[in-house]
């Protein structure tokens, strides 16, 4: 499954998502998240527009998955010095998709 992260803007400036993958930016894989998966949790990279509602028929979409609940929170970025210069990392927005029982989408493909 390729991962791309587009944002699609009309000319009036409101954002389109009408595509599952515009939606899902990327799964997210850490240590904590894949002990996750063992309760049927999935972490992923969501669009920062992007409602619970549009997170779960997303995912079922591109997974064939049937979705319990979603979760989604906003990570604020992280304060980065480079020299003299200070910034910030980009804020992202997380969803937290728990799959009802017996359904599990393959994070590693080909793995």
């Amino acid at each position: 499954m390729l991962w791309r992260r587009t944002t699609h803007l009309k000319s009036c400036g409101v954002l389109e998502m009408n595509d599952p993958v515009d939606i899902i930016i990327r799964p997210v894989v850490t240590e904590k998240t894949t002990s996750l998966v063992e309760h049927g949790k999935y972490v992923f990279e969501v669009h920062s527009a992007a409602t619970k509602q549009a997170v779960a028929e997303a995912v079922g979409a591109l997974f064939h998955v049937e979705v319990a609940r979603v979760n989604v929170m906003n990570v604020s970025g992280k304060p980065r010095r480079f020299g003299k210069f200070t910034g910030f990392r980009p804020s992202k927005r997380k969803a937290i998709v728990t799959l009802v029982k017996g359904h599990t989408i393959d994070i590693y493909p080909g793995a």
